[in-house]
C-alpha cells in the first residue's frame, strides 16, 4: 500500500482531477485519523472549509491534508518514544501493555470516544495537532483541566439512556465522562437523521465553505475555517 506521504503528495498534485485528489485525502485518513476516519473527515470539512462542490475551492483539500500531516508528525514522534519505552520494558520481562493504553492503541468500541463513530458530527473542535498534543500530554501524566478530549470545562453533561444504564457525555464533544457500567458495545448517542455518505458528499456544507444552516447535524459547527500560512 502506498504511504501517507505518497497520498499527501497526490492531494497536492494539481495535474490530477479533484476526484482523485479527494480520494487521496480519504486514503490519508485511513492511515491516520485522530477522531476516527468519519469524524476526522467531518472535522476537516469544517476546519479547512471544504465546500460541497470541490471546484469552488480546490485549495481546501491541501489545507485539510496539511492539518492531518501536522498532527501525524506529532503522533509519529510520540509513538516512536513509546516504542522505545516498550522495548526496554520487554527486556526486563514486562511484556503486558500497561494501562491506560496510549490513545492511538485504544479500541474504538470500548473507548470514551465511541460516540464519534456513532455520530461523525460529534468530535472536538480542536485542530488535530492540538488534540494530539493534548492526548500526548495526558499520556505523559499531565493533569489538564476540563474534558480529556476537548478541554471544555463548563457546560452541562449530556445524559443518555442505553436501555440498561446511563452514560454521561461531554456536552462539547460527546466524550464519555461516565461510560455505561455494562461494558458492552452499543451506541452512546441517539441515531442520527443522516447517513455517512451525506457527510462524505458534504451535504452539511455550502459552496462557500461555510456550514449549511439547514443541515440537521449541528453539534460540531464550532469548528471554524482555519488559516494556513
Amino acid at each position: 500500500m502506498p504511504s501517507f506521504l505518497t497520498h499527501r503528495a497526490r492531494v497536492h498534485d494539481t495535474r490530477l482531477s479533484l476526484h482523485r485528489r479527494h480520494s487521496a485525502l480519504r486514503t490519508c485518513l485511513t492511515l491516520f485519523a485522530p477522531y476516527g476516519l468519519r469524524a476526522t473527515y467531518h472535522h476537516l470539512t469544517l476546519s479547512a472549509a471544504i465546500p460541497r462542490r470541490l471546484e469552488a475551492d480546490p485549495g481546501a483539500l491541501v489545507r485539510a491534508v496539511e492539518e492531518v500531516h501536522e498532527a501525524r508528525v506529532l503522533w509519529l514522534a510520540r509513538a516512536e518514544e513509546y516504542a522505545v519505552q516498550r522495548r526496554a520494558e520487554k527486556r526486563t520481562g514486562r511484556r503486558a501493555v500497561p494501562e491506560p493504553r496510549p490513545w492511538w492503541l485504544r479500541s474504538w468500541w470500548e473507548g470514551s470516544d465511541r460516540a464519534w463513530y456513532d455520530d461523525p458530527s460529534r468530535h472536538p473542535s480542536l485542530r488535530l495537532s492540538d488534540y494530539v498534543r493534548r492526548q500526548n500530554a495526558l499520556l505523559d501524566g499531565a493533569e489538564l483541566p476540563g474534558c480529556p478530549a476537548c478541554g471544555e470545562e463548563e457546560g452541562p453533561l449530556e445524559r443518555h439512556s442505553t436501555g440498561h444504564g446511563r452514560v454521561e457525555l461531554c456536552g462539547g464533544c460527546a466524550w464519555a465522562r461516565t461510560p455505561c457500567p455494562c461494558g458492552r458495545r452499543h451506541r452512546l448517542v441517539p441515531q442520527t437523521p443522516y447517513r455517512w455518505d451525506a457527510i462524505w458528499h458534504r451535504a452539511h456544507m455550502n459552496d462557500d465553505g461555510m456550514p449549511n444552516p439547514h443541515w440537521p447535524g449541528q453539534p460540531a459547527l464550532a469548528c471554524g475555517p482555519v488559516s494556513m500560512p
